[in-house]
């Protein structure tokens, strides 16, 4: 009933339109305002394909006095099906939206494999409308000696 989310990237913005009932919800996050986005995979993901392979298994082993075996084989089979179907599709991915003025929950990609390459069209996106051409090496901060007490008072009037 709820019809999930689609995401729409523009050149300058993601626009997430979440549909509710009868109504869309129109969320924009502007690219120059993203702060991050993460993706990972949901805790409870394998509790879809033990339900279903639950659920049918128990409808086989229901039909299969009405029906005889030959239903209960199908059920069971398609249970067996269904669930190397999900485990083939990997976990299921929860998302977190980061922008300098708010933290979103909302589902950008369904499987967590699918991921990367998003997360690298907005990427790009995020870089073109920021204007920087190359990728930049994250910076990790090369460990510093402990300054002495006379350096950490030094005054910093003299600075450029």
């Amino acid at each position: 009933m709820s019809g999930g989310t689609k995401w729409y990237l523009s050149e300058d913005c993601l626009l997430a339109a979440k549909r509710v009932m009868y109504t869309v919800e129109y969320r924009r996050f502007y690219l120059r305002d993203l702060e991050s986005i993460v993706v990972w995979p949901n805790a409870m993901w394998l509790l879809r394909p033990i339900l279903s392979v639950l659920l049918f298994a128990l409808l086989g082993l229901l039909l299969w006095p009405l029906w005889g075996a030959e239903a209960g084989l199908i059920f069971g089979s398609l249970s067996l099906l269904w669930a190397g179907w999900e485990l083939a599709l990997g976990p299921t991915a929860r998302t977190r939206v980061r922008t300098t003025g708010a933290t979103v929950d909302l589902a950008i990609v369904a499987r967590t494999r699918r991921a990367g390459r998003v997360l690298a069209k907005i990427d790009a996106a995020v870089r073109a409308a920021r204007g920087e051409t190359e990728q930049p090496a994250p910076a990790v901060p090369a460990a510093q000696p402990a300054l002495s007490p006379k350096e950490a008072a030094a005054p910093i009037g003299d600075l450029p």
